[in-house]
């Protein structure tokens, strides 16, 4: 076999995301761009922020020395100063440089982390429903992932799974707020809580459970709505999040890592964190776009036009008889499959030419995900589709 094994078999269990984003470039070429719904893919549709242009332009227009070389493997000092003061604010604790580490987006930032924090063998709690790539993250580090359910009716934590979940083997938990797929925010009560629970072990027993707090979509959330800072709820807590969302830039894979100040052990962690990033291959997050986020921690593209597709589509979806949470941040919907087999549903949908992703996919079958980051017009294009398709699953709206 030319590839190892593991990664053969990997891939066949890999991401739906793709593999329905592929299927869209199949049906495309078949019946035409404008005929073809894809949901499939939490890819951006908006610009980044105003500010992002000025910026780029006016370091385009006026280099700095050296902007280009090799820094620090943290990053740059004035970078991590300033994510460093935006998440002083919003926690209302002191979060210093020496606790941020610039990475190559979330997905590297969480790499880098449970490299630091992994011996092989030990569990990973991961909370269904929920990112697919993120046992492929753990095993990457000689983890085990353990899937635990959230409530099945509203997709918030249920911590008393979570403490049952919880073993001698147990190293993390990784949470997911705006949640990716389902868009539900965990509140602080929640958290807190949690982080009660995570302290009380920790003082019996001497036994460490980070929380890594995956955060690409904080700043995402609808009908002033908030989502709390983890690090005044949770002591044992790591920050992973990237501005592929906040700022609509996925394609410039720039995001950060931060420890809890409050956590005895931060400098140990951040100490063993920066020799990751490096010996991961990451070395260092992109160099000018670290110059260029340092001044836009306070940006966000316009969610109001993220809010505006969510009611669209879950009024129109609830109106054909769907059935569904609605979200209070991020850019998706998890509805209940109409068909007991979300994969079949998926494939029925397909004759529509609606392209969804099954929630099998994110560890939760009897569901399927829809990203609405995509353009308005397309929504409004694919409602008869929906009709047609909610009538052939048996939807009486």
């Amino acid at each position: 076999m030319a590839i190892a094994m593991k990664i053969a078999s990997h891939i066949s269990k890999s991401s739906w995301i793709r593999r329905m984003f592929e299927e869209g470039e199949r049906l495309r070429q078949e019946v035409g761009a404008d005929k073809v719904y894809d949901f499939t893919l939490g890819n951006p549709d908006v610009e980044p922020p105003e500010a992002f242009g000025r910026e780029l332009l006016a370091l385009a227009q006026n280099p700095l020395p050296g902007m280009h070389r090799y820094m620090n493997n943290a990053g740059y000092a004035e970078t991590r100063s300033s994510v460093a003061s935006k998440l002083s604010v919003d926690s209302g604790l002191t979060v210093g440089a020496e606790h941020v580490i610039m990475t190559c987006g979330a997905g590297g930032a969480l790499n880098v982390v449970l490299k630091t924090i992994l011996n092989p063998g030990e569990e990973v709690i991961i909370l269904a429903p929920y990112f697919v790539e993120y046992k492929f993250y753990i095993d990457n580090h000689g983890g085990v992932p353990v899937a635990v359910w959230t409530d099945h009716d509203t997709f918030q934590l249920d911590i008393d799974a979570i403490e049952k979940a919880i073993t001698t083997k147990t190293r993390a938990i990784i949470i997911c707020s705006p949640n990716n797929p389902t868009g539900v925010i965990y509140p602080a009560e929640s958290l807190k809580h949690l982080g009660d629970v995570l302290k009380n072990i920790h003082q019996r027993s001497g036994h460490l459970i980070y929380v890594i707090s995956d955060e690409p979509y904080a700043r995402i959330a609808f009908d002033g709505k908030h989502v709390p800072n983890i690090f005044p709820l949770v002591e044992s807590s790591v920050i992973v999040t990237s501005h592929s969302k906040d700022l609509a830039l996925p394609g410039e894979r720039i995001g950060y890592l931060a420890a809890n100040p409050s956590m005895a052990t931060a400098l140990q962690f951040m100490e063993g964190a920066v020799f990751s990033n490096r010996v991961l291959g990451f070395v260092n997050a992109p160099a000018l776009m670290q110059r260029l986020v340092a001044k836009l921690q306070d940006e966000s593209v316009d969610i109001a036009d993220y809010q505006d597709k969510r009611d669209l589509l879950v009024n129109s979806l609830t109106g054909m008889g769907f059935s569904m949470v609605k979200p209070d941040g991020a850019f998706y919907l998890f509805p209940k499959s109409p068909l007991a087999d979300d994969v079949e549903f998926v494939k029925l949908a397909q004759k529509h030419h609606i392209l969804l992703v099954p929630g099998a996919g994110f560890g939760a079958p009897g569901f399927f995900r829809i990203a609405y980051c995509v353009d308005k017009a397309m929504i409004e294009r694919s409602l008869p589709a929906w009709s047609a398709l909610a009538k052939e699953a048996g939807l009486s709206g």
